[in-house]
C-alpha cells in the first residue's frame, strides 16, 4: 500500500541532534520502508547520504526503494574510463554518478529497483538483507531459484546475476544497498558497461563481469511493482511494522533539511571525476604520412582527474619539436575531458594562423586524446 509521506503520516522520524528544528523527528517507534517519487540518480544517491548522516537509526531500521532513468554509477574507489563506454553515455544522454560507497559498476533504468537496507553499524548485515529478498521473491513465485552468494549477489537458477551489492559503514550508522534486475535494458547495460578505453593503468577497484538476466524474462507476471510491493511485506513483517510504502520527494528542503546541496555536489565534475584515483595511460596511434605509417606515442599522468604530466612523441619531420612542447604544455592541468581538448585547438591557430597542414596535425592529434577521454 502506497501513501505519502508527510507530517501527518509519521514524516517526522527518527532525527539525531543534527537536526534539532526541521525534518524527521523522533516519533517513529520501530522503522520505516520509503519510496522515492523521484527518477533522477542524484536526487535518490543524496536521499541515502541524508539519511546515513542525519537519521538515528537505532531499533528504527529504514528500507528505501527507489529507480532512475538510465544511468551508470560508479563506486566510490572507481576509475570511469575503465568502468564503462563515456562516449556512448554522452551520445545517449545517460548520466554517470558516482556513489559514497564502495563495490562495481551498475546500469540503472526503470525496469532495475535499487533497495537499500539502513541500521546501525551493530546491525549490520548484509546476508539477512538479501535472504529477505529470497524470501520475498519465493512468496510470489515458489519456483524461483535464487541463492545469495558468499560475495553477496543475488544468483538466478545458479548462474544468472540478478543482484549486485555495496555498502557504506560509519561511524554508527550504514547502509547496505543492492540491485535487483527485474526488466532492464540488457543491451544497454552491456554496451554501456564496456569500457573501449586501452592502456590504461590504474590501481582503482575493478568490477567484476557477470552475465546477467532480468526476473521477468523468467516470469512475466514479476513488475517491479509487484516485486517492490512483495520485499516491502516482507521487510515489514521481518520488523515487526507497519506495511506501508511512504512516498518521499528528494528534493522537500522541509522534509530533508539541506538534501539538495548534497545532490548538487554529487554532480559536480570534482566528485564524479576528480575523485578517481590517480591512473595512466600508454597508448599509440599510426598516421598516415607520404605512402608509409608513422607511430604516434602518448603517455598521460591524470590526478585528481586533470591531466599531471603529458608525454607526446611525434617525428619531428611530421611535426615540430616546439610545435608538440607547446601542445603537451596546454594539456598540463586542464580536466580530462573532450571539452578541454578541443579549446586546446584554438591555442594554434593563434599561434600559427596560416598553417593549414600544421593545424591538420594538430587537430588529428587532438581527436586521437579525445578518443581516450
Amino acid at each position: 500500500m502506497l501513501i505519502p509521506f508527510s507530517m501527518k503520516n509519521c514524516f517526522q522520524l527518527l532525527c539525531n541532534l543534527k537536526v534539532p528544528t526541521a525534518g524527521f523527528k523522533n516519533t517513529v517507534k520501530s522503522g520505516l520502508i520509503l519510496q522515492s517519487i523521484s527518477n533522477d540518480v542524484y536526487q535518490n544517491l543524496a536521499v541515502e547520504d541524508w539519511i546515513h548522516d542525519h537519521v538515528n537509526l537505532e531499533g528504527k531500521p529504514v528500507l528505501f526503494l527507489w529507480r532512475n532513468s538510465p544511468s551508470v554509477v560508479i563506486g566510490r574507489h572507481q576509475n570511469p574510463w575503465q568502468e564503462c563506454n563515456l562516449n556512448l553515455m554522452r551520445e545517449e544522454g545517460i548520466k554517470l554518478a558516482r556513489r559514497r560507497s564502495g563495490g562495481g559498476t551498475v546500469y540503472h533504468d526503470m525496469g532495475n529497483i535499487n533497495l537499500t537496507f539502513f541500521t546501525t553499524k551493530k546491525k549490520y548485515n548484509r546476508m539477512e538483507n538479501l535472504k529477505l529478498v529470497v524470501r520475498a521473491l519465493n512468496a510470489i513465485q515458489p519456483q524461483l531459484d535464487v541463492q545469495a552468494t558468499k560475495r553477496c549477489d543475488l544468483l538466478l537458477d545458479g548462474q544468472f546475476k540478478i543482484s549486485g551489492t555495496a555498502s557504506k559503514i560509519g561511524r554508527t550508522t550504514a547502509y547496505h544497498h543492492c540491485t535487483l534486475l527485474c526488466s532492464t535494458n540488457r543491451t544497454f547495460l552491456s554496451s554501456l558497461l564496456k569500457s573501449p578505453y586501452q592502456g590504461i593503468k590504474s590501481n582503482a577497484t575493478a568490477s567484476i563481469p557477470s552475465v546477467v538476466k532480468n526476473l521477468l524474462e523468467k516470469d512475466p507476471t514479476l513488475t517491479c511493482e509487484v516485486l517492490m510491493n512483495a520485499i516491502a511485506a516482507e521487510y515489514a513483517a521481518y520488523h515487526q511494522i507497519d506495511n506501508h510504502i511512504n512516498l518521499i520527494n528528494p528534493t522537500d528542503e522541509t522534509l530533508f533539511p539541506g538534501i539538495n546541496n548534497k545532490a548538487k555536489e554529487l554532480q559536480t565534475w570534482e566528485w564524479i571525476y576528480g575523485k578517481t584515483p590517480k591512473f595512466s595511460i600508454n597508448t599509440s596511434f599510426n598516421v598516415l604520412y607520404g605512402q608509409s605509417y608513422l607511430e604516434i606515442k602518448i603517455v598521460i599522468d591524470i590526478k585528481n582527474g586533470r591531466i599531471e604530466i603529458c608525454n607526446i612523441e611525434a617525428p619531428d619531420h611530421w611535426l615540430p619539436l616546439e610545435i608538440c612542447d607547446k601542445l603537451k604544455a596546454g594539456f598540463i592541468g586542464s580536466k580530462f575531458c573532450p571539452i578541454e581538448t578541443t579549446m586546446l585547438t584554438s591555442i594554434l591557430h593563434k599561434t600559427c594562423p596560416k598553417d593549414d597542414e600544421l593545424h591538420s596535425k594538430w587537430n588529428i592529434l587532438c581527436e586521437k586524446i579525445k578518443g581516450i577521454m
